[in-house]
């Protein structure tokens, strides 16, 4: 291969590039990229020739299609749980009549007990159904009536699990029911 001085050289067995400023009959002086001196044979050096490599690698495709191919991509974060939260229902059913019902003018006392007590097994057979495990059911305080009424539903269901809710975020009016996803009845 003819080398003459300026032109741009690999070193065929060593990570070397540079150009060439100095030729002899026993050898060729490349300063490197990084600013040294070295000698090498002719046999040694390989010619870049970076114009014709360009326009046969980028003649397909663009240069900035071949670069963001390379880019290496970047990892996608992934939201962390605290262990706090990883324990939090996720399914929550608030119970109280005025969430359930536009109007209670004329519904007794039992008919709002009735649709709160059909809104927690509807709700309950749907967590099961789409085999979510916890599920809070915010009944308030008052005097007990709806949380004794659920613990009783609660009772008939052999898969549930049922115990007062989180005190610091529900107080006492919440019940928390873990449903077991592989029970045979």
């Amino acid at each position: 291969m003819k080398f003459s001085i300026g032109d741009k050289v690999s070193a065929l067995d060593e990570d070397v590039s540079g150009i060439i400023i100095a030729i002899t009959d026993a050898y060729i002086l490349v300063e490197t990229t990084d600013g040294f001196e070295m000698q090498f044979s002719s046999n040694e050096l390989i010619k870049e020739n970076t114009d014709v490599l360009k326009s046969k690698v980028f003649s397909e495709q663009s240069l900035a299609s071949v670069i963001s191919e390379k880019e290496q991509q970047k990892r996608r974060k992934v939201p962390r749980v605290k262990p706090k939260e990883r324990n939090q229902p996720t399914l929550e059913v608030d119970l109280h009549i005025h969430h359930l019902t536009k109007s209670t003018k004329r519904m007794s006392n039992h008919d709002m007990l009735t649709l709160q007590l059909e809104t927690a097994e509807r709700q309950l057979n749907f967590a099961i159904h789409k085999r979510i495990q916890k599920v809070v059911f915010i009944h308030g305080v008052g005097e007990g009536v709806l949380k004794l009424e659920l613990e009783y539903l609660f009772g008939r269901y052999n898969n549930v699990k049922f115990y007062d809710a989180d005190y610091q975020k529900y107080g006492l009016g919440a019940t928390e029911v873990y449903i077991y996803q592989n029970v045979t009845n």
